[in-house]
C-alpha cells in the first residue's frame, strides 16, 4: 500500500544481509540473523495480542529489546518501553495508563512488576519457527508505533504518542545534513537506555535506518566502555553530558577513542568546559543535539552550524521550523532569521556578548512531532501542525541558538525573571562545586526565591556563605540563591536532575 510503515529491519537485511548489525560481548549478529529473529518475535507477539493493542517492553539495552521493539513495531502492534529500574508502583502507574495487553520482561526479580496487570512473556522467541510473512498485517505509516512515556517534570508522566512516519521522518532530516553525522559504515555505541527517545530513535533507530552497525552497552562505566570502543572500532558514539565528562577524566581517553569520527551529545546540556575539557583531552569535537520525546527527538544540533561553539545547541534540521516566541505571542525569530520588527538587544546570560534575540519558548513544526499525548491525542500540535515545547532559547548574534531553561522552571522574583540554567551555570564554574539544581521556592517578600541544592567536589565543601558570595561576583542582586548542600542529586536513567523530587 502507497502509505506503509518503512520497515528499517527488513531494509537493512535487504541491502546489507552478512554486514554485522548488533555486536555484544557474547554475539555478532548481522542484520538477515536480525530480521529472522525480529519476524520471529512479530509472530510470537501477534499471537498474543490484537493489532493496535500496546505491549510493553521492560528490558534494558540487549538483543533481546532490539528484537522485541522492532517485532512489535512488524506486527502492527504499539511498543510501550519502559524503565526496567521503575519501582513496581511506577510500572503500575504506564502499564495502566497505557492499557498494556502483554508485557515483554525478563524473570521475576530483575524487575519488579506489580503483581496484577497484565500476562507477561519473557523474550525468548522460538528462532526455529519457519517465516511466515503472509501471517502479519501491513503496518501503516500513519498508525501509531511507540508510546514513549515522558520523565514527567510536573504532575505523572504522560505517554507521547509517535507514529512510524514521525518515527521515519526524523531520520530523513538526520539525512540531509551534509556532511552525514552517521552513515552505513559506521559502528555506532548504543550505550543509551533505549527505553529513551534519544536511545531508542537516535540510537538504536539510526544503526537500522543506516544499516548501520550497533555495540550494545547495557551499563554504562567509563573504563569499561572505553574499552569496547578501542576493541570494536566504534566510529560513532551518542551519549549525554555525563559520558563525555567521564571519558575525559580517563587516562588513556585519547588512545581509546582514535577511531571516533562523530561524537554526538544529547539529552541534556553539554557544559562549555566539559565540552572543552573533553576537546583537550581527546582531541574529539563534539556535536550537540537538541530535543525531546515529542520530537522523536531531534529538533538542533550543531552539525547544521557551528560545531564547536561553546553552548550552542545549533540551528533547526532540515525540514524543521523553528519560532522563537515571547510570552505575549510575538515570534522573535524563525528559522534562522530575526523578526525584522524586533530591536534586538544585549543579553544578560553567561554567555557571548554579541547580539541576538531575547529569550523565548521554542515553538516548533515538523513531519516528526508526535501526534499528542495517550490516548486522546491532548496536548499535541495545533492546527496549523506548530507545537510549544515549553523551553526557552534565544538566538545569538550568528543566528546560533543557545537553550535557556524549561518555561516551567522560570523563578520570577519580584516580577523579575530568573532562570535556573544561568545560576547553576555560575556554580558549576566553582572549582568546589560537583554539580548543583536551582529551583523556585516561596518567598513572602519577593514572591519566589532561587534555592540551589549544591554537591561538593572537594572536602572539606564550600560553605553556602562562601558559594553566595562567589555568585555574587556574577550574578544581579536579585538572581542570588539560597545554598543548601547535599550528598548527591536525584537523576532519571539518562542524567537528568529530577528537579520534582527537590522541590
Amino acid at each position: 500500500m502507497e502509505d506503509a510503515a518503512r520497515d528499517p529491519v527488513a531494509a537493512a537485511a535487504a541491502r546489507r544481509p552478512d554486514g554485522p548489525a548488533l555486536i555484544t560481548p557474547e554475539t555478532v549478529l548481522t542484520w538477515a540473523d536480525v530480521d529472522r529473529q525480529v519476524t520471529a518475535a512479530a509472530q510470537r507477539v501477534a499471537a498474543l495480542v490484537p493489532p493496535g493493542e500496546r505491549v510493553a517492553i521492560v528490558l534494558g539495552t540487549s538483543v533481546d529489546f532490539v528484537m522485541t521493539y522492532f517485532g512489535v513495531l512488524r506486527a502492527g502492534r504499539v511498543a510501550v518501553p519502559l524503565n526496567p529500574a521503575y519501582t513496581a508502583g511506577e510500572l503500575e502507574y504506564a502499564l495502566t495508563d497505557s492499557g498494556a495487553a502483554l508485557v515483554v520482561a525478563r524473570e521475576a526479580g530483575q524487575v519488579r512488576l506489580p503483581q496484577a496487570g497484565p500476562p507477561r512473556v519473557r523474550p525468548n522467541f522460538d528462532l526455529d519457527e519457519q517465516a511466515r510473512p503472509g501471517d502479519l498485517p501491513e503496518v501503516s505509516a500513519r498508525d501509531l508505533a511507540v508510546l514513549l512515556y515522558t520523565s514527567g517534570t510536573s504532575g505523572r508522566p504522560k505517554g507521547a504518542m509517535l507514529t512510524h512516519a514521525a518515527l521515519a521522518a526524523n531520520h530523513d532530516q538526520l539525512d540531509a545534513i551534509d556532511p552525514p553525522v552517521v552513515g552505513p559504515d559506521d559502528v555506532v555505541l548504543l550505550a543509551m537506555p533505549l527505553f529513551h527517545a534519544y536511545g531508542l530513535n537516535t540510537g538504536l533507530g539510526t544503526v537500522a535506518h543506516h544499516a548501520a552497525t550497533g555495540v550494545l552497552v547495557d551499563r554504562f562505566d567509563p573504563a569499561a566502555s572505553l574499552a569496547v570502543i578501542a576493541e570494536r572500532g566504534v566510529t560513532v558514539t551518542v551519549g549525554v553530558p555525563s559520558m563525555y565528562a567521564a571519558w575525559s577524566r580517563r587516562t588513556g581517553a585519547r588512545r581509546a577513542l582514535r577511531t571516533v569520527r562523530t561524537a554526538v551529545c544529547g539529552a541534556a546540556p553539554l557544559a562549555p568546559d566539559e565540552m572543552a575539557r573533553f576537546t583537550a583531552a581527546t582531541g574529539k569535537s563534539v556535536i550537540v543535539g537538541y530535543g525531546l520525546t515529542e520530537t522523536a527527538p531531534v529538533l538542533t544540533t550543531t552539525a547544521v552550524s557551528d560545531r564547536g561553539k561553546p553552548g550552542s545547541i545549533g540551528r533547526p534540521l532540515p525540514g524543521v521550523s523553528l519560532r522563537l516566541r515571547s510570552a505575549a505571542g510575538q515570534v522573535l525569530w524563525e528559522d534562522g532569521t530575526a523578526s525584522p520588527d524586533e530591536d534586538l538587544a544585549e543579553l544578560d546570560l553567561s554567555v557571548a556578548d554579541s547580539a541576538g534575540t531575547d529569550p523565548g519558548e521554542i515553538v516548533v513544526r515538523g513531519a516528526n512531532l508526535f501526534s499528542g499525548y495517550w490516548p486522546d491525542g491532548r496536548g499535541g500540535p495545533d492546527a496549523d501542525g506548530w507545537w510549544a515545547t515549553g523551553d526557552v532559547a534565544y538566538a545569538d548574534g550568528d543566528g546560533d541558538l543557545h537553550l535557556v531553561d524549561r518555561l516551567d522552571e522560570l523563578i520570577l522574583v519580584h516580577g523579575f525573571n530568573v532562570y535556573p540554567a544561568e545560576i547553576e551555570r555560575v556554580l558549576g564554574s566553582h572549582p568546589g562545586v560537583a554539580e548543583s539544581a536551582v529551583v523556585g521556592v516561596p518567598d513572602e517578600e519577593a514572591g519566589q526565591r532561587p534555592h540551589a541544592f549544591v554537591v561538593a567536589a572537594i572536602d572539606p565543601p564550600p560553605t553556602p556563605a562562601e558559594l553566595q558570595v562567589y555568585c555574587a561576583a556574577q550574578l544581579a542582586r536579585f538572581k542570588l540563591p539560597t545554598v543548601e548542600l547535599v550528598r548527591e542529586l536525584p537523576h532519571s536513567a539518562i542524567g537528568k536532575v529530577r528537579k520534582r523530587e527537590l522541590r
